[in-house]
């Protein structure tokens, strides 16, 4: 299963995450590098160079990223962020409606998700679209690259 962070990335996040009882994340970090493709594949490759240049090439009306032509370091935090609000805070939270702390950090990760992810789409993601093992900076496309912006 692929991924783009680990227990021990978690851990420079959340040191104490493993004290609540449960001890393996793997399962829920698979499923944040499924969203994080999904929002990559929604946002970013639909106005990329690499997705035009691949239609123009080959033909073809509608691509989607190779996953492992992304820079996987490039969505760490991002990915730590992510499971943390969207899959471990809420299995440990009570809902309750006078709050609770896992509440808090659900919302508050979800927020520093919201922004990480941002600042990887305007900042450039980082995509090997020749397969050469390295990130020119040609491979390297901001989301917002000739758009006016008002």
């Amino acid at each position: 299963m692929a991924t783009f962070a680990s227990d021990t990335n978690l851990k420079e996040y959340e040191p104490d995450i493993h004290k609540y009882g449960i001890q393996d994340f793997s399962d829920l970090h698979s499923k944040t590098y499924d969203d994080l493709i999904r929002l990559l594949n929604i946002k970013w490759w639909p106005t990329s160079v690499h997705q035009k240049a691949s239609v123009r090439s080959f033909g073809l009306s509608s691509t989607k990223l190779t996953n492992s032509r992304l820079n996987s370091a490039q969505f760490v935090r991002a990915a730590c962020y992510h499971v943390l609000a969207n899959y471990i805070f809420p299995r440990l939270s009570t809902f309750d409606p006078d709050g609770d702390s896992f509440n808090s950090r659900m919302i508050y990760y979800k927020d520093k998700f919201e922004e990480e992810f941002d600042l990887i789409l305007r900042d450039g993601v980082h995509y090997d679209s020749d397969s050469s093992g390295t990130y020119e900076e040609s491979e390297k496309q901001a989301f917002y690259v000739g758009r006016l912006i008002r």
